[in-house]
Parts: structure tokens; C-alpha cells; sequence
């Protein structure tokens, strides 16, 4: 299993990067927000996810976790292929499409080409809970770091934000002037708007 290729961008086209890792060329399917964040004969590292047919064998590059795990959540809906889940993902950015999907917002995900209003809300309806913190998995290690005076819900809201790969210190950082009282799902939203609006 492939988990990550390293090396120098030889080839960098609309939604294929090859990334040359010791004289051997690796073809990538990228998305267009991967591609901003690479340069043609310089350095990089995409985390690869593998889609392995009978008739292809196909890897995915992504230029962070957190993107990638956007893109494995959505080809666990049903009829999200990969095809499907790539387009989605070059609307914007990993956290456009978490705000998306958390705030219920179709618009963004229609946009996607191929990507019809019954597949957006089915998209939503499905995820909304597994990046809401709704039925997060703590299996991984991502304890809740917040005091516990800031309450049950920031601390989900903390556990949903690593997930999503953000560190401790972005996460307090996002969730400063949010309402303590507030549920787990606006709290994830208000921290995610923060990190958008940023960058």
C-alpha cells in the first residue's frame, strides 16, 4: 500500500500531477485545489489513496490529510465514485466543503460537475454527523484538549476539529469569541468560518 509518494513534480496537468520518487514516475489524479499548491520541478508530497479494478488501478494525490480524508469520506456515500468526489473537492477548498456540508449549503456541491441537488443532500445528510462530531470515532487518539469548564460540546467540537487534521493551537485559536453555550455543530461551523475567512 502506497501512503505517500515524495519527490519532484515532472508533470503537471488539469487533474494529473507525476511526481518522479527515485527515477520512477508516479501519475496522481489531483484535484484543482491540490494542483494550487504544487510547482513544476520542485519538491512535494501527496498522500495517496489507491482505487484498485479490474480494469485500473488508479492513485489519488492529495496535498494534505485533511483533503484526503475529505475525499475517502465522500466516496463512502452511496453513488459518490471517485470521479464524482474529485470534482466536488476542486470546487474549493477541504474547508469549503466541510462548511458545506455543515451548514446544509447544496450550491457548492452542485457545482461540481456531475454532481446533481439528490447526491448534495445525500452527501450532507450522511456526512453532516461524521464531521459534526455527531459520531465521532476517538479511537484514533484525538482526545479533547479544552478545559473542562468549556463544556461537553467544545470538547466534541474539539475532538471533530482534529479529525479534520487541524492542531490543538489553530483549533483555540478559531474557537476564540465563540458562544460556550453553543451546540457542537455551531460551534465546528463558527471554527471552520474563522479558518476560511483566514486563508
Amino acid at each position: 500500500m502506497l501512503y505517500y509518494v515524495s519527490g519532484t513534480v515532472t508533470l503537471l496537468e488539469p487533474g494529473l500531477a507525476v511526481i518522479d520518487c527515485g527515477g520512477v514516475g508516479y501519475g496522481c489524479r489531483i484535484t484543482a485545489y491540490t494542483a494550487g499548491q504544487l510547482k513544476l520541478n520542485q519538491q512535494a508530497k501527496l498522500f495517496i489513496t489507491e482505487s484498485i479494478r479490474e480494469d485500473a488501478f488508479d492513485l489519488y494525490g492529495f496535498s494534505s490529510r485533511e483533503e484526503q480524508r475529505c475525499y475517502e469520506l465522500l466516496t463512502s456515500v452511496n453513488g459518490v465514485g471517485p470521479k464524482a468526489a474529485m470534482a466536488i473537492l476542486s470546487a474549493g477548498s477541504p474547508q469549503n466543503f466541510t462548511l458545506a456540508v455543515m451548514t446544509g449549503d447544496e450550491k457548492l456541491l452542485t457545482a461540481a460537475q456531475g454532481v446533481g441537488k439528490k447526491i448534495a443532500q445525500r452527501i450532507i445528510l450522511e456526512l453532516k454527523d461524521k464531521l459534526g462530531g455527531g459520531s465521532l470515532d476517538f479511537s484514533s487518539g484525538a482526545a479533547p484538549t479544552l478545559p473542562v469548564q468549556t463544556g461537553n460540546q467544545a470538547a466534541l467540537a474539539h475532538a471533530a476539529l482534529q479529525e479534520l487534521g487541524y492542531s490543538p493551537v489553530e483549533i483555540s485559536q478559531a474557537l476564540k469569541g465563540a458562544d460556550p453555550n453553543a451546540s457542537t455543530e455551531e460551534l465546528v461551523r463558527y471554527a471552520l468560518r474563522a479558518m476560511v475567512m483566514k486563508g
